[in-house]
């Protein structure tokens, strides 16, 4: 039996106490510098938990490239990083900068229970979480089709789109996924039928 393709999606660290405060979408924000020191040990599991060999791929948004060397920097052999653009951030369009308190002037729509704003709602200017899944799942499908592994470094909203195109769900359900920072959500591609392997998944620490 051919192996199955599979992706392994991480959301990008922390970023920066600042960038927090408002609604940052796919602005180019910088990692948490005192977070990056605190998690060591935890990069230092994500460097032994992803397969070796695979291929890497992040988006043009640098702090997914910082994850990535942080990885690298904690015992993974660094790699040649691949960037798709496609799997950027949902751009928020005109909400981008603004505070969390701002945003609430702005809705035209009830907000989904567990995220600021309806999955459906699309910022001016920007894009709603169903046009992320559209261009999010021409991509996964790309990186299974190569076969093997692919170790992705990405975002809340593009690996909870990837989530929906996997699983066929429409975004307002995808929202409902946690997605935490450094977590591991694992994908694999069986003939034309996709499994989910984990979601937000976390090192176990024994008491």
């Amino acid at each position: 039996m051919t192996a199955p393709a599979r992706l392994h999606l991480i959301r990008h660290a922390l970023v920066e106490p600042s960038a927090r405060a408002v609604l940052y979408g796919n602005m180019d924000v910088a990692l948490c510098e005192r977070a990056l020191r605190q998690e060591a040990a935890l990069y230092r599991w994500l460097a032994a938990r992803l397969p070796r060999p695979a291929r890497w791929v992040a988006t043009p948004l640098s702090r997914t490239r910082a994850t990535a060397a942080a990885i690298f920097a904690a015992g993974y052999p660094a790699q040649e990083i691949a960037i798709e653009p496609d799997l950027a951030e949902q751009a928020l369009g005109e909400w981008q900068g603004i505070s969390h308190e701002a945003l609430t002037e702005r809705l035209r729509h009830p907000p989904h229970p567990f995220w600021p704003h309806a999955a459906h709602e699309r910022p001016p200017g920007g894009e709603s979480l169903d046009d992320v899944r559209r261009r999010v799942g021409p991509v996964i499908e790309r990186l299974a089709a190569a076969g093997g592994e692919s170790v992705v470094i990405a975002h809340g909203g593009s690996i909870r789109a990837a989530l929906a195109h996997a699983m066929d769900l429409d975004a307002h359900r995808a929202l409902m996924f946690s997605v935490k920072n450094l977590s591991v959500t694992t994908l694999e591609k069986h003939g034309r039928d996709w499994r989910v392997v984990s979601v937000n998944e976390e090192p176990f620490w024994p008491g």
